[in-house]
């Protein structure tokens, strides 16, 4: 039966939720006001054309630009996605926006351009990257390239790739200083990685395939070497039509160098399909790459 929260369980859940939100807000609106928008910096992004129109128009209007830009955005993602979400990034939105206005006085951060690269950067992909783990969102154009993934098949990553590779490439031809162009794509980049950061963690999860020609064997030297759980599939070769026992195993980034030389020293034949994972849940538990996982656990056996 499906596990239904109490009012006031629903009510902390979500208390923590805005509260980590407002937070990344803040953080975001930090990098902007304090180290991007002084040294003439922009994000991707509908932040990012926002910061062109306000660099034409005036600082005055930043928020309003950030706040009118992303209405249609918020509209799609009442169509398209889901309302839970919408409520999430119109409050984050709105809370950018006046973080933006309280922190118009703020001082600059003078420094090399490295430094504002890669301090602005990191602070930037911190906040975004909390108020996408808690269900919100600060760039309208994600909203509209997961309805392009959904309708033409183009991946997230691509569409938003492509429309920043346009808006980094105008405000470069507008203000005739492809400098600061590729200094603001530098920036969206450190940012990038940041925001995986926080999402993910610093551990990775790998999910591992293995078929070897003796794979009972190997799969009691794994667990007993290693303390690994695994689970084995039964599957059949397409070219033999030999039935064959494949090993299925999730190990953490630090100990794939390990598991790879102890499959290769038991069967040198093996064959290893290796692929990234954000997060495993079994049963009630959801297991992320931040969290240590107990040693032994047999995964899906």
């Amino acid at each position: 039966m499906p596990i239904v929260k109490t009012p006031m369980q629903a009510f902390v859940h979500q208390a923590i939720a805005y509260s980590w939100i407002t937070l990344g807000a803040l953080l975001a609106a930090v990098s902007i006001r304090i180290f991007l928008l002084p040294n003439e910096l922009i994000d991707g992004g509908i932040v990012g054309i926002a910061l062109i129109l306000t660099r034409l128009y005036g600082d005055y209007y930043l928020s309003w630009f950030l706040i009118l830009l992303n209405i249609p955005f918020i509209y799609l993602a009442y169509r398209f996605i889901r309302r839970a979400f919408v409520i999430h990034m119109g409050a984050a939105v709105v809370l950018f926006a006046v973080f933006l206005i309280v922190l118009q006085s703020a001082p600059t951060f003078i420094g090399d351009p490295l430094e504002i690269i890669v301090i602005g950067g990191a602070i930037l992909g911190i906040g975004v990257g909390l108020i996408i783990r808690y269900g919100g969102c600060l760039d309208g154009t994600e909203i509209l390239a997961i309805i392009i993934n959904r309708k033409k098949g183009f991946t997230v990553g691509q569409v938003v790739l492509f429309i920043n590779f346009f808006i980094f490439g105008a405000y470069g031809w507008i203000f005739q200083d492809w400098h600061i162009a590729l200094q603001s794509l530098m920036t969206y980049i450190v940012a990038f990685k940041m925001i995986d950061l926080v999402i993910v963690g610093l551990d990775e999860l790998k999910s591992v395939l293995i078929i070897s020609s003796k794979p009972k064997e190997l799969g009691n030297v794994i667990m007993n070497e290693l303390g690994l759980g695994l689970t084995i599939m039964h599957g059949r070769g397409g070219f033999s039509g030999a039935a064959r026992e494949i090993l299925f195993i999730i190990v953490e980034r630090l100990d794939l160098a390990e598991l790879k030389e102890i499959v290769l020293r038991e069967d040198p034949s093996a064959f290893m399909a290796i692929e990234n994972l954000h997060e495993v849940v079994y049963g009630k538990q959801a297991y992320l790459p931040h969290k240590k996982k107990p040693r032994g656990k047999i995964v899906g056996s």
